[in-house]
This record gives C-alpha cells, sequence and structure tokens, in this order.
C-alpha cells in the first residue's frame, strides 16, 4: 500500500475520533436549546492568572454527547465493512475501508459483541479528541485568549494540533494489538497531523455555511 493510501487509510479508521469536535459541538450548541445545560466542564472556575480554566466554550453536555456520538458512528462503519484481517490491509493493499476492530480480539474493548465493542472503540476516540482539544482550549486561556459569548477565540494551531496528537497517541499507547495502534500508521499520523490544521478548517467552512458555526474557523 502507498504512502498516500495508508494516509486514507489512517483517516478512516480513526475517523469517529476526527469527527468527534464536530459531534460536541452539536450537543454543546443544541442540546441547550431544549432547557438542558450547558454546563461548563470547569463550572465557571478561575485558574491563578485570573482566566477561566477552559472556558463555556467546553462543556460535559459536549464531551459526553460527542464521545458517545462517535461511538454511534464507529459501530455504523464497522457494519458496513468485512472485518478481514491485518494482512489483507496492510499485504495486498486492497481497501483503505478496513474495519476498525481488527486486530481487537483479547483487547481491553474486546467486551463481547461487535457492536458493543466498536461503540466502546468510538467513544474511546471521541474522547480522547475531545481531551485533546480541551487540553489546547486550556492553553488559550493560559494565553489570555478568551471566549466571547459563543464566539470562539481563533487560535489555528491550539484548536487543530492538541486534538489529532491526542488521539493518535491514544491510538499506539492503549489499543494493544488493534489494527489502529499498527506501526505502519505512525508516519501517515505525523503526515495527517501536519494536514489536520487545513482538514479543521475545510470542516469549519462547512459547518459555518450550514449553520453550525457561528464562526467560519
Amino acid at each position: 500500500m502507498n504512502f498516500l493510501m495508508l494516509c486514507l487509510l489512517t483517516l478512516w479508521l480513526y475517523l469517529p475520533g476526527f469527527l468527534a469536535n464536530t459531534f460536541a459541538m452539536m450537543w454543546g450548541k443544541w442540546l441547550p436549546k431544549t432547557g438542558y445545560g450547558p454546563w461548563p466542564i470547569d463550572g465557571g472556575r478561575t485558574h491563578s492568572d485570573g482566566n477561566r480554566i477552559l472556558g463555556d466554550g467546553k462543556t460535559w453536555n459536549g464531551l459526553i454527547g460527542g464521545s458517545l456520538t462517535s461511538g454511534l458512528l464507529c459501530m455504523l462503519i464497522v457494519g458496513l465493512v468485512d472485518q478481514g484481517s491485518l494482512s489483507t490491509v496492510f499485504d495486498d493493499g486492497s481497501t483503505v475501508f478496513a474495519s476498525p476492530l481488527i486486530g481487537s480480539e483479547g483487547t481491553w474493548f474486546d467486551i463481547g459483541g461487535t457492536s458493543f465493542t466498536a461503540f466502546i472503540l468510538g467513544t474511546f476516540l471521541g474522547f480522547a479528541c475531545l481531551l485533546g482539544d480541551s487540553t489546547g482550549s486550556f492553553f488559550k486561556r493560559r494565553r489570555g485568549l478568551k471566549r466571547e459569548g459563543e464566539i470562539s477565540s481563533k487560535a489555528p494551531l491550539l484548536d487543530t494540533l492538541p486534538f489529532a496528537i491526542m488521539v493518535f497517541l491514544f491510538g499506539q499507547l492503549f489499543l494493544g494489538t488493534s489494527v489502529l495502534a499498527a506501526e505502519e500508521l505512525r508516519l501517515p499520523m505525523l503526515a495527517l497531523i501536519a494536514f489536520t490544521p487545513v482538514l479543521h478548517r475545510s470542516f469549519n467552512l462547512i459547518g459555518y455555511k450550514i449553520g453550525w458555526k457561528d464562526v467560519p474557523y
């Protein structure tokens, strides 16, 4: 499989993690319209520098809802593709649409049943993404970049790189024998991290055009 195909495979396998930010934004924006929330993760508390720890943009409804929705997406992906094997993925390179459950037998998230295993894996990837995103927000607040109402402060690298780094790092460290932890994906991961600001900007522009986001960044 050539390098471009490996990059596309990596993006496909980690798609539930990469889209978690979008899901969290939807939960953070739409759930309060039903009368529930928002519930800021930092509870409105400030850091010793006088700025909010994370800010109003990071909520429990976004974190939990975004993570669980990533789990549902992973279930959908697994339902759409054949299970296959590692040799199918890396030896003959037949498709980039491989199952993220390849190699997951005996791992901590293989807890019985394909659908439930996929849900746990997707939720884990979504949580890793949102943990990275919250880390970026923490450092934005330390730089004095504040959220103004519904409008997020603009910091392209802190808005993009932490979540991509975190989701890939968690995949490599904690997914054992899973295809997502395969050594062959490490260089594509670095390439995708470098390209993530472009991907993130593109997704945000689409969200802005269709009314999901208040700003195009």
